[in-house]
């Protein structure tokens, strides 16, 4: 039987939400405060779902210092404290929406955790506005 397990985490970066083939006035109209010039931050929540088979040896679904590790190596060390749009490769050419961030993070850690394991990624941009990725 399936279980799933939850690991949060917390990361603090500056965004600017541009498109570069949109003129100013269109940028300003789409992405409104988003769009400032000087950047603006946000205080990110991550919430990491993985789904497996408990193992029968272990009781874990998946070590969750493991998991923990591959966060902050993948993610936390990656983002924390940069411009999204001037400080990281996944970003220089992608508008870094929280749809993007949330994409880029399950890429980054699909590749680290074996495709027995379902994962998951839930971000929260503010407390009451999140995305998830995939949605199945």
């Amino acid at each position: 039987m399936k279980t799933a397990i939850y690991r949060k985490a917390h990361f603090n970066s500056a965004h600017r939400l541009n498109n570069p083939a949109f003129d100013d006035k269109t940028n300003d109209e789409i992405f409104g405060l988003c769009n400032n010039p000087n950047y603006h931050g946000h205080n990110y929540e991550l919430i990491v779902r993985l789904a497996g088979e408990v193992n029968s040896q272990t009781g874990y679904v998946y070590d969750m210092k493991l998991l923990n590790e591959l966060i902050k190596e993948e993610i936390t060390e990656r983002f924390d404290h940069k411009n999204l749009n001037l400080d990281t490769v996944e970003f220089k050419t992608l508008n870094p929406t929280a749809e993007n961030i949330a994409r880029i993070i399950y890429e980054l850690l699909r590749k680290k955790i074996e495709p027995v394991f379902d994962l998951e990624i839930t971000l929260y941009e503010t407390p009451r506005n999140y995305v998830v990725y995939p949605v199945k």
